[in-house]
């Protein structure tokens, strides 16, 4: 015994306290290039680790949500939804015996390939890269290839495949993947009514009753009753999935934010200027590739002009895309002498 290690440690602790169908770190299927094994973290805890210390999990602080570069501090960032995603998660994850550190790696690198100006972004990247473009798509593209000056992070498959699992009808092959599917939503519906709220497009009682019957009138009580459910639903079976009338209700909530904010002309009046900044730096960009930072420009000839420039303009932060604009396309005042 005198050879263990803290990380022996944890991967005993593991077999014997997670449920029987946790997914468990000494059955991961590895990661793409090998890795020398820490003696303190668990693969998913290392994950975790590069994750948090990545340039686009920084870069998270400065992108939209749902409203544009908000000058008002207390609106959502994509950071501040992405550690709300994680703490929902881990709840879930904690309550249900399922494994906590792939619930949280997986949910803190779920949006690292959201582009600036929130979907409005997607949009513009669909029009002018491909429409088969997708943000988690983009967020293992980023893990894969992107970060670390281009080495990629080198995830475990099971990360990895939480990430680019997390949203639309995908499903993550473990059930910790699927936790942060549903953290995900469950996060988005209830920040979002908080901070349009905030921005006064939403009152307390602009959500149908029925609506409130179920899931409650408050924050914490929506998130609550959300978070029960799916705990509820789960406990002791090889699924994760919501009791029936909190789902119903669940979704006829995200419907009635689809209609009523994030379709909303006061909370999306900016969204048509943001699309349009981003194709003018898309085409700028296509016809000048070599003024891309070299980590960009370097892999043109392998992967082609139109994909380096989405890998670019896909990690800009709202405020990098809209100086870079005003840099590239606005006058400047001359201010010799008169």
């Amino acid at each position: 015994m005198a050879d263990t290690t803290i990380r022996d440690l944890f991967l005993e602790r593991e077999k014997s306290t997670l449920s029987e169908f946790a997914f468990l770190t000494s059955d991961t299927k590895g990661r793409e290039h090998p890795y020398e094994e820490c003696s303190v973290r668990t693969e998913f805890q290392r994950d975790r680790d590069k994750i948090i210390h990545s340039n686009s999990f920084r870069r998270l602080m400065h992108k939209t949500q749902v409203f544009l570069a908000p000058a008002d501090d207390h609106y959502r960032t994509r950071l501040t939804h992405t550690l709300e995603v994680t703490q929902i998660a881990r709840i879930i994850a904690r309550a249900l015996r399922l494994n906590e550190d792939l619930t949280e790696a997986a949910a803190l690198g779920h949006d690292l390939g959201h582009t600036p100006f929130g979907h409005a972004g997607e949009d513009a990247m669909r029009k002018c890269f491909s429409p088969d473009f997708a943000h988690y798509k983009q967020s293992l593209r980023v893990v894969d290839k992107l970060e670390n000056n281009g080495a990629g992070l080198n995830l475990t498959f099971e990360v990895r495949d939480g990430i680019l699992n997390h949203t639309g009808k995908n499903m993550a092959s473990t059930l910790e993947g699927v936790i942060v599917k549903f953290a995900d939503r469950i996060a988005y519906i209830n920040h979002d009514i908080d901070d349009a709220r905030r921005a006064g497009i939403l009152s307390p009682e602009s959500i149908p009753k029925d609506i409130r019957d179920v899931l409650g009138d408050g924050h914490s009580e929506r998130i609550n009753r959300m978070v029960l459910s799916v705990i509820k639903a789960s406990e002791g079976r090889p699924e994760i999935r919501m009791t029936d009338e909190v789902q119903q209700a669940t979704d006829e909530l995200r419907s009635f934010l689809f209609a009523n904010v994030y379709e909303n002309s006061v909370a999306k009046s900016e969204d048509v200027k943001a699309k349009k900044l981003l194709e003018s730096l898309f085409e700028y960009f296509c016809e000048r590739p070599e003024l891309m930072p070299e980590i960009y420009y370097r892999n043109v000839s392998e992967e082609g002009v139109s994909r380096c420039v989405c890998d670019y303009i896909s990690s800009m932060t709202d405020r990098f895309a809209i100086d870079l604009y005003n840099d590239l396309f606005v006058p400047r005042v001359w201010g010799g002498k008169r």
